[in-house]
């Protein structure tokens, strides 16, 4: 079921949401078409960050998270995927990160699925393309 409140970015992209997220982020995104799991929901909540950005690439998943180091993992790997958008703001409700997922999906969708490390903050939306420097 579509929400009324999706827009037209509903595209059925894939995401991995870290636990610093919300579950019904998770849910959210399904609602809005895409593909979303989030590690607790699929009993993933102890594998380490690296594993998890394994997982993000065999899967083809966007990583959703508020733990800085899955961008320092894949920046340093060099590679061009998967995309990491981190969430540091203020207000870390789902709602609040969800209006930001609105946003960033509207706007950088291209990005994220090339490839790109994806910073939210309270000053705004910062986007580095993989690999990065």
């Amino acid at each position: 079921m579509r929400l009324a409140y999706c827009t037209d970015w509903c595209s059925g992209m894939k995401f991995l949401l870290d636990m610093g997220l919300a579950r019904s982020t998770a849910q959210y995104l399904r609602d809005c078409g895409h593909d979303a799991l989030h590690l607790r929901d699929q009993g993933l909540q102890r594998l380490p960050d690296t594993e998890i950005v394994v997982t993000a690439v065999a899967e083809q998943r966007i990583i959703l998270t508020h733990d800085l180091d899955f961008g320092r993992i894949v920046s340093l790997s060099k590679a061009t995927v998967p995309s990491v958008v981190t969430f540091r703001f203020g207000d870390m409700r789902a709602s609040a990160v969800n209006r930001q997922l609105d946003e960033l999906i509207a706007r950088f969708s291209v990005d994220l699925e090339r490839g790109a490390l994806i910073s939210v903050t309270d000053q705004g939306i910062r986007v580095r393309r993989l690999p990065s420097a």
